[in-house]
């Protein structure tokens, strides 16, 4: 059943593949469209520079930044507006107004700010807390109002109420929000590199990758943030799921 399973998983992946590579033999032209066998020759070739893994390194590092201070801030500030309504009232401007600005406008006026490096690190911040602060916030609302009284009849600690209590309602929405804020970040994030240039980025290989009309080199470092994007987003889960509600807490 499982290689079943796998091949139902490739089969489409392989059709898009061949598709590909028919279109590409008929356009006959590799500046508007390499086709697969061009792309993963021109990843090979990327893959035994220096520079490709310095590139991806530097784009990794601002990108789980600012997506680990995203989660964080958005958890945080999801959780004091359920428990005080005036924070909420607050900070619905502002969530509101960070989703609704182009991420554009945030790079132009964070490049002003604070200049190319730094950038694509908040960028990912702004767009990824948005996504924690909504979806913390619902789960919190969600949570049985019997359960929060009987916790407080028995003067249950803090603690132990967001672990038995709050977590347990809060992680399937946790789960959702992780897989949309991840595949968010980098996006993002890379869209904030080829907009400010910071040397040595992944938002960087692409920017080059169209000026010299290198379309091949273009897919492949499309591809390998691709790749990059899913494999951050299993270990994120993995992790999300190893604080998976259950187990003894202490005081």
């Amino acid at each position: 059943m499982t290689m079943i399973k796998y091949i139902k998983k490739i089969l489409p992946v392989i059709c898009w593949i061949i598709i590909w590579q028919i279109l590409a033999l008929i356009i006959n032209n590799d500046i508007l469209l390499a086709g697969p066998i061009e792309t993963v020759r021109a990843l090979i070739g990327l893959s035994f520079t220096a520079d490709f893994y310095r590139s991806i390194l530097s784009s990794l590092v601002r990108i789980l930044l600012g997506f680990v201070l995203g989660v964080s801030f958005g958890i945080l500030l999801g959780f004091l507006s359920s428990q005080f309504n005036i924070i909420r009232e607050f900070l619905k401007p502002i969530f509101l107004l960070m989703r609704s600005v182009p991420v554009a406008s945030f790079v132009i006026i964070l490049l002003i700010w604070l200049g190319n490096k730094n950038t694509s690190i908040f960028i990912c911040m702004i767009v990824t807390m948005p996504v924690l602060y909504h979806d913390s916030l619902e789960g919190i609302d969600a949570t049985d109002s019997n359960l929060l009284e009987m916790c407080k009849v028995y003067n249950v600690g803090l603690k132990k109420k967001i672990h038995y209590v709050y977590f347990p309602q809060l992680y399937p929405f946790l789960l959702a929000a992780m897989k949309l804020a991840v595949g968010m970040s980098f996006k993002s994030g890379v869209a904030a590199e080829v907009i400010g240039q910071p040397l040595n980025t992944m938002g960087n290989g692409l920017y080059l990758s169209k000026i010299y009309l290198e379309t091949d080199e273009l897919f492949a470092w499309t591809i390998a943030i691709v790749v990059l994007t899913a494999i951050v987003e299993k270990i994120v889960l993995f992790i999300l799921n190893l604080m998976k509600p259950g187990g003894d807490v202490d005081d």
